[in-house]
């Protein structure tokens, strides 16, 4: 038994979770793992049977362009490009385990570089306020299929008997937006999937479906490309908002209260177009996992 442990690779990970949107994050500045190797690890710690169980990995790592940089691979092993609930969770280590002295500080991702801001509660970090930046809604900087630099606002899609009117919106990673009366009876198993592998978008994308309760309160539901349903994504909480604008349905500056599976964001599409998003950030656990590769 004791031959078969040292054969194995062992990997140091803390679970943490925004809005039950939870993650197995790996302190890169203390710990390398082989890059060809990620994908895999990222699939093993997110199997609920046989590994830690998660909506995938987060790599907290050095950057030469910010305080820090956040690396996200979905459950399926596929790299994301920017992940909300997620900074927040790595604001949060990189303050508490001291990668970073000051509360306010700034990520990089895939999707480009994003303040953060820490609130802190007897020492330690509570909520966390995100400047997510500016949104985007061409086909192109989804992408999405046709004219690149036309604008994707409550466009007609068909999918079984049903017409949507979505709204795509790239927060740094893609999202379609589509509004419905009751968000219940929104058909997120069979759609989400429909639309996150549809041809139109050729790099797959984030489906969410929108309840607008009044322009200071939203009902929201995601399914996330690489991971299915999550309980909460800050990106697509921020997505919603910026597509309820665009639509009339709430109005820039109003902060609005998004309710998502696993509780709340506050999210604010100021005047000077960026997004910004608080919300809370919580640590699990901590522990050794290990991988046969």
């Amino acid at each position: 038994m004791t031959e078969r442990v040292k054969a194995l690779r062992e990997i140091t990970y803390t679970k943490m979770h925004g809005l039950g949107n939870n993650y197995i994050y790996i302190n890169q500045f203390e710990e390398q793992l082989p890059e060809e190797k990620l994908p895999q690890y990222a699939i093993e710690v997110s199997n609920l049977y046989t590994g830690i169980g998660s909506d995938g990995m987060i790599l907290i790592c050095p950057s030469e362009l910010a305080e820090v940089k956040m690396r996200i691979f979905n459950k399926d092993g596929s790299e994301g490009k920017n992940c909300g609930n997620g900074l927040r969770c790595v604001a949060k280590y990189a303050y508490e385990n001291g990668i970073v002295s000051a509360e306010k500080f700034a990520i990089e991702t895939l999707g480009g570089i994003v303040q953060a801001e820490v609130h802190l509660k007897y020492d330690r970090v509570d909520t966390v306020t995100i400047d997510m930046g500016k949104p985007q809604w061409t086909r192109g900087s989804l992408p999405m299929s046709g004219e690149s630099n036309d604008k994707v606002i409550n466009e007609s899609v068909q999918f079984e008997e049903n017409v949507f009117h979505m709204t795509g919106v790239s927060m740094g990673n893609p999202h379609m937006v589509m509004f419905v009366d009751e968000i219940e009876a929104a058909p997120l198993t069979t759609a989400g999937p429909y639309f996150t592998d549809h041809e139109m978008f050729p790099e797959s994308i984030n489906v969410e479906f929108v309840e607008v309760v009044s322009d200071k309160e939203f009902h929201f539901r995601v399914w996330e490309r690489g991971s299915g349903i999550t309980q909460a994504c800050g990106t697509g909480a921020c997505a919603a908002v910026v597509a309820g604008v665009l639509n009339e349905k709430t109005s820039k500056g109003t902060e609005v209260t998004v309710h998502l599976a696993g509780g709340d964001l506050f999210i604010t599409w100021a005047k000077d177009d960026h997004v910004w998003m608080t919300g809370p950030a919580v640590t699990i656990t901590t522990g050794v996992f290990y991988s046969q590769g």
